[in-house]
Formats: structure tokens, sequence, C-alpha cells
């Protein structure tokens, strides 16, 4: 059931950019050829990565430029999360994905990867937590938890993802 609710709010993620009407499509020629519902849950986000389901059901969004913004069940936008570090926004790079932990009820921690820049115009993939406020207005308790090392002087070949396993083990993915 979950890996269905993840299929379906990154399908309606990736929509964001269609009108806001529902669409009935097929799935691309490969083993299935069931009709797909595709509908827009929000709209007006820059180039969005990353999503996080939050316990309520709000997904915590990233926006490559460099913001994390919380859409309510009502597809409604808050303001830009406040704390999020500054990201190296340019080719491929900026803020990446968004992870809540397994605990998040009760730490309201969330994991994240962005390009983070560096010293002389260099920059690469970093790993950071932080707490998300109750009130969903900022990041408190920031902390860089990995840094991809060597830098580069490039903005190409950035992406990551990030999972849980039910362990509680970290598993982060880089294209550096």
């Amino acid at each position: 059931m979950r890996a269905f609710m993840t299929l379906t709010g990154l399908m309606a993620l990736l929509t964001l950019a269609a009108p806001a009407a529902a669409q009935i499509t097929k799935a691309p020629a490969a083993k299935t050829k069931q009709a797909i519902k595709v509908e827009t849950v929000a709209s007006g986000l820059v180039h969005p990565w990353g999503l996080a389901f939050l316990p309520d059901g709000r997904l915590l969004v990233t926006e490559r430029p460099g913001r994390m913004r919380i859409v309510g069940k009502d597809g409604k936008l808050s303001a830009p999360v406040q704390g999020v570090p500054k990201v190296f926004a340019s080719g491929q790079g900026g803020l990446l994905d968004v992870v809540a932990a397994p605990d998040f009820a009760g730490s309201r921690l969330i994991y994240f990867s962005y390009a983070e820049p560096r010293e002389g115009g260099k920059n690469g993939t970093a790993v950071a937590r932080a707490q998300l406020a109750a009130d969903g207005s900022r990041l408190d308790q920031f902390e860089v938890i990995f840094h991809q090392e060597p830098s580069y002087n490039s903005s190409n070949h950035f992406g990551s993802r990030i999972v849980f396993a039910r362990d509680g083990s970290l598993f982060v993915t880089l294209g550096d």
C-alpha cells in the first residue's frame, strides 16, 4: 500500500505543470495497460524534485532552486520553509530529495540532500538533517551529516534519493 501511495504521490507531483483538471492516461508501453488517473494536487512549484509524506497527510516538497514547501491536503502551498541552507542551484544542482525520519511523529526530523556550494566555485552533494518546526515554518537543529568529496567545478551529475530501511538504516544515492 505504501508503494502505491508513493507512486500516486510522485505521479501527482510530476503533473504539477499540467492543467488542473484530472486526466486519464495510459502508462508507458511496459507490462501494464491499466489506466492511470492523474490529478494535480498543487500548482506554483518551481522544479519540484523530492517529496516526503508527513503523518498528517501533508507533503513536504523540495524545489530545485533551494526552497522547501508544505503542500496542504487542500493543495495550498505554504510559504517557503525558513532555515534551508544555500544551495548550488545551477544546471542539475539544487535542493534535491527529502524524507521524513521513521519516527517523525515524535522527533520531527527530516533528512534532505542538496548541491552544496563550496569554496572556489566548487560544489558537491551534501546530506543534512533538521527538525521541522511544529508549525512547518522553519528548520531547527540543522546538521550536515555527509559531504561528498572531492568537490567539483561543474553543474552536472547531481542527483540523489534518500530512503530508510526497515531497520532504520539510511541509504543515499548520489549522481556525482
